[in-house]
């Protein structure tokens, strides 16, 4: 069985936001799928500069090495994201332009809240964005209406049953293409066309 890496992102950088309760209940699924090495990225605490590169494969900044290694190490992803004036988070679309080759032929899958939508309206931009990237989206995804009547004071959610499946079936889709994807980019280095 191969290793895969995960890298779990944190799109919200609100104050007193919600992104941290939703993405540790999803890192404690993805440790309980057991296929993954997870890497938590929380886009509050990446110094990502104002100013974007002219272009791809522009050198980034020496802030952002760490991050970039990171996102480049991962195998597949996962955005935990709001729904913001009916999109999603400007400092995440902001960790996105930033790189360009780290997302090529990897999967991502979305775990989203709030209001009564769930934060679904951010998912699809993102699918829009993503596919610019040459990634994956996967199909399915853990959504949260109403995300703060869902989980309790200390985190937890208070009926799991429902959320627990859908992330295992976003789990096993990421694994599925997560390891097609890495065969054929060690048969075939993906280059854009």
């Amino acid at each position: 069985m191969t290793e895969l890496h995960l890298a779990v992102i944190i799109g919200s950088v609100r104050q007193q936001r919600f992104g941290p309760v939703v993405a540790n209940w999803f890192l404690d699924a993805a440790a309980r799928h057991g296929r993954f090495t997870v890497d938590l990225i929380d886009v509050a605490d990446v110094p990502l500069p104002l100013a974007l590169p002219a272009g791809p494969g522009e050198p980034v900044p020496p802030e952002l090495h760490d991050v970039s290694a990171r996102l480049d190490r991962a195998d597949a992803f996962v955005v935990v994201t709001p729904e913001y004036n009916h999109s999603y988070p400007a400092a995440l679309k902001h960790l996105i332009d930033w790189h360009h080759t780290e997302w090529h032929a990897k999967p991502v899958g979305f775990v989203s809240y709030g209001g009564l939508g769930g934060g679904l309206r951010a998912v699809e931009h993102l699918r829009q964005v993503f596919a610019e990237t040459h990634s994956v989206t996967v199909r399915d995804g853990v959504s949260f209406d109403q995300h703060w009547a869902k989980f309790g004071t200390d985190g937890r959610l208070l009926d799991p049953e429902g959320p627990d499946g859908a992330a295992k079936t976003l789990l096993d889709e990421l694994v599925w293409w997560a390891e097609a994807l890495q065969n054929a980019r060690a048969r075939r280095p993906y280059a854009e066309r």
